[in-house]
């Protein structure tokens, strides 16, 4: 029977048995998979050491049967140990793991696995504050799903103004001119960088960063809650 070896970040675990686990692990060439770990729960087990939550993991599988391969081995390759140190970072963490989970399909591009590992590289930096995480952890789903907002015309075409205020369509996914409107050219500037590929280590120091996210923040929510079923 052939092995395979490959890199995994948990996404999902569920006792089974006396000792045994269902491990759904998330991989760059598989997409989702979902292991059996035979006696992981007992104390000696080998394979517990190596599928701990918040890591990236080598790991080694066969093929079992149906839809779910064995388990052979599992070694950690990096643990982000500073976000289990705090609970706040934690609970993000849970929240955003799960997420990702239930918005994709079994099926994904290696990205994914990139965002999520990128995401646990902020959480384990505590100079990154939590909204700024979140918010771009939502905006980097939307766009790998194709939901990216149009974020360089208004909804007649015409090329975003410096100097005007905008109101936002949801329906549409777009700006629209208001006088009165919540936006500006530098939320419009930051919003770029929250769906471009730039790392939320960086943004953070970004002056002002936070004053745009307390604007940003609950529209990139709302995108997400209405564009992807999650």
């Amino acid at each position: 029977m052939k092995q395979i070896t490959t890199v995994g970040i948990v996404l999902n675990r569920t006792e089974f048995g006396e000792a045994d686990r269902i491990i759904t692990m998330l991989t760059p060439e598989y997409g989702k998979l979902r292991l059996m770990a035979r006696g992981v729960r007992r104390e000696k087990s080998k394979l517990a050491g190596g599928i701990e939550l918040f890591s990236v993991s080598d790991i080694t599988f066969v093929k079992g049967r149906g839809e779910i391969y064995m388990l052979i081995s599992s070694r950690l390759q990096k643990h982000y140990a500073s976000i289990v140190q705090d609970i706040n970072r934690t609970l993000l963490g849970y929240e955003l793991t799960r997420t990702l989970h239930r918005a994709t399909e079994d099926e994904l591009e290696p990205m994914y696995f990139k965002l999520l590992q990128d995401t646990y590289e902020a959480l384990d930096n505590s100079l990154v504050p939590l909204q700024l995480i979140s918010t771009w952890f939502s905006a980097q789903i939307l766009q790998l799903a194709g939901h990216k907002p149009s974020l360089q015309s208004d909804e007649n075409g015409d090329k975003l103004q410096q100097k005007r205020s905008y109101d936002f369509n949801f329906d549409h996914m777009i700006f629209i001119n208001d006088d009165d409107g919540r936006f500006n050219s530098n939320h419009i500037k930051f919003l770029r960088l929250l769906f471009s590929s730039t790392d939320p280590q960086i943004l953070a120091r970004i002056q002002d960063s936070t004053v745009w996210l307390s604007d940003l923040s609950p529209i990139v929510q709302t995108m997400l809650k209405t564009q992807i079923r999650i």
